[in-house]
C-alpha cells in the first residue's frame, strides 16, 4: 500500500497537458542584442567630446571670418568712389597771346564716395553757381597748351583743387572728362 500511496502522489508525466513553450528568453536575447548594438553605435559612430567642440570650434571661427567679410564688403561698398555729374561746360576764349578764339566743351564728373553722396548732393544744390563759376574761371585761365594735352593733368588738378576749397569738406577726390573737346573757331 505504501507503494499504491506513492504512485497516487505522483501525477503521471504522460497524462498532464504540455505546458506552452516560454518565448521569454528569445525576446530578453533580442532585447540584449538590440542593447548591445545601439551601445556600441552611441561609442563607435557619436563624436565625443572633444571632436564636439573641434566642431563648434571651426563653425564658431567660419561664422566670424563670414562675418568679417560681410562687414569689410559693406564697409569697402560705402567707400567704393562713384561719380557724381558736375555738369556741362562751353567756354570760348583767347588765349592771351594770341588773337584766335577757342571753344571748350566739356562734360565733368567728380569721383566721390558712395557714403557721401547725399552730402555733396546737398552742397553741389546750394552751391552749384558758386562751383560753376569757378570751373568756368578756371577754363578760361588755362594756357592753350594746357587745353591741348592728352592727359589734361593740370586742368583736373586745378579744378579739383578749386572746388573742394569751395566745398565744406574736401568731398571730391578726383575729377574727370566724360567728354571733351577743343575747338578752333
Amino acid at each position: 500500500m505504501a507503494e499504491e500511496n506513492k504512485n497516487e502522489d505522483k501525477p503521471e508525466l504522460d497524462d498532464a497537458p504540455a505546458k506552452p513553450r516560454s518565448n521569454t528568453s528569445l525576446i530578453v536575447l533580442f532585447v540584449g542584442m538590440v542593447v548591445v548594438l545601439e551601445t556600441g553605435m552611441f561609442f563607435f559612430l557619436v563624436p565625443s567630446a572633444e571632436q564636439v567642440s573641434a566642431l563648434a570650434e571651426a563653425e564658431l571661427i567660419q561664422s566670424v571670418q563670414e562675418g568679417a567679410e560681410k562687414a569689410e564688403e559693406e564697409q569697402s561698398d560705402e567707400n567704393r568712389e562713384i561719380e557724381f555729374d558736375l555738369g556741362t561746360f562751353g567756354e570760348t576764349f583767347s588765349p592771351i597771346e594770341t588773337e584766335r578764339s577757342f571753344r571748350v566743351e566739356l562734360r565733368l564728373y567728380g569721383l566721390i564716395r558712395k557714403k557721401n553722396r547725399e552730402k555733396m548732393t546737398k552742397e553741389f544744390t546750394a552751391k552749384n553757381g558758386r562751383l560753376r563759376h569757378a570751373i568756368r574761371m578756371k577754363i578760361r585761365n588755362s594756357e592753350l597748351p594746357e587745353l591741348q594735352d592728352n592727359q589734361l593733368g593740370l586742368l583736373q588738378r586745378r579744378i579739383l583743387t578749386t572746388c573742394n576749397h569751395l566745398l565744406d569738406e574736401d568731398l571730391l577726390l578726383g575729377v574727370g572728362f566724360h567728354e571733351y573737346q577743343l575747338i578752333e573757331e
